[in-house]
């Protein structure tokens, strides 16, 4: 069946890891206890007037040019977020549901395409389960990978991650985040404690990804950086740049500061160590090309065979599986979700 078998034109998932966006509070780390009532972190707008720093054109680089210029200001009108004085701890929280039905199409036209591709998944499941990639995700949780900038220099981070059971705790771990690795998803912790915690976590997700139980977790994180200092939201992308007023707009939910959904959802899945070059760089967020935008690189390019596309097709079209590790990245991937059709030529 496969000889005559191509991907379907119509083809897209829905992604099973489905947080929310992350809101900002602040209180003090030795009230940890009644996080509840802590304040939230509001948005503040600022002027500032700056000088100019950027590379200079040869023809630019005249001293009395360079000192005309510099006779302007650089006045710009920024958004900023900060503790108050008062408070010395960020707390981060947000909700992730873990959905089943990994691998299962949530478009498809064609229905032998789709049998052959959820017949593959289940070999994999049937095979591995999705223990690999359910104990990245939960150490991703644990390590407060999600704080992104807010975790830099952060003099203790504690995450505490809950399963939600009819509007209820059942079950809450707690970590020190600065603890676990960074880097490297192999490499054991000497605390026997968090090791049995990362485990629970990991066998939670995993039934989740597997459908055998309803998942959703409330994580909540508290980083002590130290009463006043600058914390970190998202930035928001204005697209049309003839209406901003500020050269830096940041995200807020109903006049808290908070993180986007995506850039979540981005840390969380910060688990692909199976590309070339892995040991250097460390892991990076599952994405079908291996894409980093910072570094404005793909790391699984098509001509070497590493990309998401090429390894699916090789493996429901033509019945060759990839090496394991592989077959991680692509199942990963699909969790992730997306449309991945084939346009007709």
């Amino acid at each position: 069946m496969s000889n005559d078998l191509k991907t379907a034109s119509v083809l897209a998932f829905e992604r099973k890891l489905d947080p929310s966006d992350a809101r900002f509070h602040a209180g003090s780390w030795n009230d940890r206890a009644h996080a509840e009532g802590w304040k939230p972190v509001a948005i503040n707008t600022k002027s500032v007037r700056g000088t100019i720093s950027n590379r200079l054109k040869t023809k630019e680089q005249d001293p009395a040019k360079l000192d005309a210029a510099i006779q302007n200001p650089n006045l710009q009108t920024v958004d900023f977020a900060a503790l108050p004085e008062t408070a010395d701890t960020l707390k981060v929280s947000f909700t992730l549901r873990v959905l089943g039905g990994t691998g299962t199409p949530s478009a498809c036209n064609d229905a032998d395409y789709r049998n052959k591709l959820l017949a593959t998944v289940q070999t994999y499941a049937n095979a591995n389960g999705f223990t690999e990639l359910a104990r990245r995700y939960a150490l991703n949780l644990a390590n407060g990978r999600f704080l992104w900038r807010n975790r830099i220099g952060a003099e203790r981070v504690e995450v505490q991650v809950a399963h939600w059971v009819d509007g209820q705790a059942k079950t809450t771990w707690t970590v020190d985040a600065l603890s676990l690795p960074w880097r490297d998803f192999n490499a054991s912790n000497p605390d026997p404690d968090t090791l049995t915690k990362l485990d629970a976590l990991t066998h939670l997700i995993a039934d989740g990804l597997a459908d055998k139980q309803h998942v959703l977790l409330r994580i909540t994180a508290f980083v002590r950086m130290g009463a006043g200092q600058e914390v970190f939201p998202s930035q928001e992308l204005i697209l049309d740049r003839g209406r901003g007023d500020k050269s830096k707009t940041l995200y807020d939910v109903d006049g808290i500061a908070a993180i986007h959904s995506q850039k979540i959802g981005n840390a969380i899945r910060t688990i692909d160590t199976w590309y070339e070059g892995a040991d250097e760089l460390g892991p990076i967020a599952v994405e079908p090309y291996g894409s980093v935008t910072t570094q404005g690189k793909a790391y699984r390019q098509p001509k070497q065979k590493s990309d998401f596309y090429t390894l699916l097709d090789h493996w429901v079209l033509k019945d060759k599986a990839p090496e394991l590790e592989q077959q991680h990245f692509v199942i990963a991937t699909l969790i992730r979700g997306g449309v991945f059709g084939e346009k007709a030529d």
